[in-house]
């Protein structure tokens, strides 16, 4: 056993050793963002690149920095990994304290074991606290000065959606209820089971978020796939890189849309009424490819994972092929950039920001870990006309990252307040950033 254990610390060395090496990006981030980003020859390697920011945490009174003519203070500081955000009709926030739940049979094998420390160097090694967190600022100056715990026992709760006096909660293997009344601090009832949700003993991609229908009558639920490529076979993605919608009277679940790797983020755009995501692409391609993506969401639509990306580029490493899915597969609307990590989503319907703002999508990207070097781990702004993105993405919060690599913090959800600020959760800080127009 003794034995066995130093050959996997040795191949395990050697693993890290070959990705601290490994290629790096030739492309200008430029190239990979907006309707038509570059698609260069894949890179083929023994070892996937590795660049990650270790996961240090904020110096005091330090903060991200806002773009021009905005600001930014810490909404509330002090969370255990929080992950995603709620606004309730009052004006409370609620925030998702979670992290990914026991999974067995995930990343097993000396590279699965690798990039489990690779992860937690990143952050996302701690216990999750199962919980969400319900933050008042009663006083409207922009910090929280109530906080209770809202809603306990939870299993890697994530996405929130309130529904009348009902609050749906997305768990890592299915959807709750909770009843809830204006004003509360505490829910204690007991969850009331929906409808299930893939999970299992791999639930690669374990986050699962959901928004409401505009008429409250059905969900929509974001699966994540149960690999990067399929190499744990297709048998084990059955309603996975998907969004599944949730008939609330009937309690039946569909395949709304298919072949997104892994989507998180959901909203209804303001000037179509369309469904948008925002889309983490598959990795082990190279530092160019692929670029995660903002899109639309066509009901029935096939978006190519695992079999092709980006439309028709085929992705050879899937065995075997179907050229039929592939030439069947969507384009996506929006290139954000290779590896970047999209998760947060959110249109501006607030008057607070400047008029520039209004209809356009601010994303929070929790930022790479396969490319050379460091993308995302920040804030963006893209702008939007006549339901469309139309311009590049503007930078929002920047400087979660140190000059020397280290990440003070990584975007995950993002939400507008009652007051119209952009709030950020950011689950190595443990802070929510709250983003104002400056003085």
């Amino acid at each position: 056993m003794r034995e066995h254990h130093v050959l996997r610390l040795c191949a395990a060395g050697v693993l890290l050793a070959c990705a601290g090496c490994a290629e790096k990006a030739t492309l200008p981030p430029a190239a990979s963002v907006g309707a038509a980003p570059a698609m260069p020859a894949p890179v083929k390697s023994l070892v996937p690149t590795v660049d990650i920011a270790p996961a240090k945490g904020w110096p005091k009174d330090l903060t991200p920095t806002a773009a021009q003519g905005l600001a930014v203070n810490a909404f509330a500081a002090g969370l255990v990994h929080p992950r995603w955000l709620y606004v309730l009709p009052n004006g409370d926030v609620l925030v998702a304290e979670t992290n990914g739940p026991p999974r067995p049979e995930d990343g097993k094998g000396i590279k699965g074991w690798v990039m489990k420390k690779v992860m937690a160097k990143a952050g996302a090694g701690v216990p999750s606290p199962n919980r969400i967190t319900l933050l008042r600022d009663a006083d409207h100056d922009g910090k929280a000065e109530v906080r209770t715990e809202f809603l306990k026992g939870l299993n890697s709760p994530f996405g929130m959606a309130l529904v009348g006096q009902t609050l749906y909660v997305a768990n890592t293997d299915g959807i709750v209820a909770f009843p809830y009344q204006e004003g509360a601090t505490a829910i204690t009832t007991a969850a009331v089971p929906v409808a299930a949700l893939p999970g299992g003993p791999i639930n690669h991609h374990w986050t699962k978020n959901i928004i409401a229908s505009k008429d409250g009558s059905k969900l929509y639920a974001t699966v994540g796939s149960n690999s990067n490529a399929a190499e744990n076979g297709i048998e084990n993605e059955t309603n996975r890189a998907a969004i599944l919608e949730v008939d609330l009277a009937t309690k039946a679940t569909r395949l709304f849309a298919s072949g997104l790797r892994n989507p998180n983020g959901l909203a209804w755009q303001p000037q179509s009424g369309a469904l948008w995501t925002v889309v983490n692409e598959r990795d082990e391609l190279g530092s160019d490819l692929v670029p995660d993506y903002l899109t639309s969401v066509k009901d029935g639509a096939f978006y190519g994972w695992p079999y092709s990306y980006y439309g028709a580029n085929v992705d050879e490493r899937v065995k075997p092929p179907r050229p039929d899915l592939v030439a069947s597969a969507i384009k996506p609307d929006y290139a954000l950039g290779n590896h970047v990590a999209p998760l947060g989503l959110t249109f501006y319907e607030g008057s607070l920001l400047p008029s520039t703002y209004a209809g356009g999508a601010f994303v929070g990207q929790h930022g790479s870990w396969n490319r050379k070097p460091l993308n995302g781990y920040n804030v963006v702004f893209i702008p939007f006309a006549n339901g469309a993105p139309s311009g590049k993405p503007v930078d929002i919060l920047t400087g979660f990252v140190n000059a020397s690599g280290d990440a003070y913090g990584r975007p995950v959800g993002v939400a507008v307040d009652k007051a119209g600020a952009l709030l950020v959760a950011d689950d190595v800080g443990d802070v929510v950033w709250r983003v104002t127009p400056a003085k």
